[in-house]
């Protein structure tokens, strides 16, 4: 039998907005494989998800720039034009999450988000005040997929087992989010995920 819960808690990153550095960078860098490697080797995944889970930019810029001292102006990019790595909402989503909101269904957000920039994108898009309440992995010190994130998550929003379906766009977070006690929802397109929430009778 499907698992019926009874709240919603969405990640933000690729599920509620659009976030790619290449969308920054490909303004920046003309060549496509150098485009490639510095996304790939400089501003990686890696580096920036020590800023989710609490690194200061000021800090990793500095030392990164020492790194690649010729790419010391696209390295500070990174920080000074972080808005231009958020395209914009995913719309369907942003939509789907006023419909619960307005349903009565308790929504949260479970986000790998620096701390830093958290605040920008708070005051940018009314959608997030939808949530009654939200973990951010830059405030915590903490990080998805780690267990310990989705363990303060079930506490803060006082879900049981079960209670809550999670949507992350990343397999593994999904992993642990099951192993903490959420039902997971492999975000793949706005589609199947209105059909899973109206499957389980949420929207």
């Amino acid at each position: 039998m499907t698992a019926q819960p009874t709240s919603v808690i969405f990640d933000i990153g690729k599920v509620l907005i659009e976030w790619d550095p290449r969308a920054l960078f490909e303004k920046l860098i003309d060549d496509a494989e150098e485009l490639d490697w510095f996304l790939a080797e400089v501003v990686s995944f890696g580096w920036h998800h020590e800023h989710d889970r609490g690194m200061p930019f000021a800090a990793s810029l500095a030392a990164k720039a020492m790194e690649y001292p010729d790419y010391t102006n696209l390295i500070y990019a990174y920080r000074e034009r972080w808005r231009e790595t958020i395209p914009g909402p995913i719309k369907g989503v942003v939509d789907i999450l006023r419909t619960l909101d307005n349903k009565g269904v308790s929504c949260f957000a479970l986000t790998n988000y620096s701390a830093e920039t958290w605040p920008e994108l708070e005051a940018e898009f009314d959608w997030i005040k939808c949530f009654r309440d939200i973990v951010v992995s830059g405030r915590e010190g903490l990080v998805k997929p780690e267990m310990p994130i989705y363990h303060l998550a079930r506490e803060r929003f006082g879900l049981r087992a079960g209670e809550g379906l999670f949507i992350d766009d990343r397999l593994e977070n999904i992993t642990s989010g099951e192993a903490a006690g959420f039902v997971g929802h492999h975000f793949i397109d706005v589609k199947t995920l209105e059909a899973d929430l109206k499957e389980r009778n949420l929207l």
